[in-house]
């Protein structure tokens, strides 16, 4: 995916100094998102109060391969969030409002199974052998995701913590679409498709520690 490589330098350099000055901060949280380790995904994150009840998160997601279990599954997310704690800051039920920005080469939910290649006159394309091609779709591209989230803070003890959430966004997308089989582009847009859709995008269980 060259055309990440210096959109991805430079979301990782803000996020090193970002990591550097909450790291220094009492009563920081670094987290890790443990409903998404069995899947070879990366999702960290850091938590940092601003006050009694509000909270600012900066979160990380990453999965590296191009191909998960034979699919197109390869993306970078950088997700900046504002919460508000109902009781106490990183204590039980929040609500909060987030922004995500990801770099992504993968198959759409609605692109998981193989289909019939047709060609300009709506006909089915014939292979050499003279049967019907048959082929896999994925995109690359960008999306940018304005959502709202909502949780439970669970403490264990003065250290350790659970925290379960949940967030559905409204995302905009540019993205180009290609055939598995020989990496051509199916669709018929001179430069970038562009999409936009209100999905879940992101979720799960974060383990988490207070750094003292």
């Amino acid at each position: 995916m060259k055309f990440t490589e210096k959109f991805l330098s430079k979301i990782l350099l803000i996020a090193v100094v970002f990591l550097f000055i909450e790291i220094k901060s009492q009563q920081t949280e670094i987290k890790l998102n443990a409903a998404f380790v069995p899947l070879t995904m990366l999702n960290v994150a850091i938590e940092k109060p601003l006050n009694k009840k509000f909270s600012i998160q900066a979160e990380g997601f990453i999965s590296p391969w191009k191909s998960l279990y034979n699919k197109n599954m390869q993306f970078y997310m950088g997700t900046l969030e504002g919460r508000y704690y109902f009781d106490e800051v990183m204590k039980k039920w929040y609500i909060g409002a987030y922004g995500s920005i990801t770099a992504f080469n993968i198959q759409k939910w609605n692109y998981l199974r193989s289909a019939i290649v047709y060609d300009s006159n709506g006909n089915p394309e014939l292979l050499s052998d003279g049967s019907v091609r048959v082929t896999e779709r994925y995109q690359k591209g960008l999306a940018l995701t304005i959502g709202i989230s909502g949780g439970y803070h669970f403490r264990i003890n003065n250290r350790l913590g659970l925290d379960i959430y949940a967030g559905i966004g409204a995302t905009q997308s540019i993205y180009k679409g290609y055939y598995k089989d020989n990496n051509e582009r199916y669709d018929d847009a001179e430069k970038w498709n562009k999409s936009g859709e209100v999905i879940p995008t992101r979720g799960g269980l974060m383990l988490t520690y207070k750094l003292k």
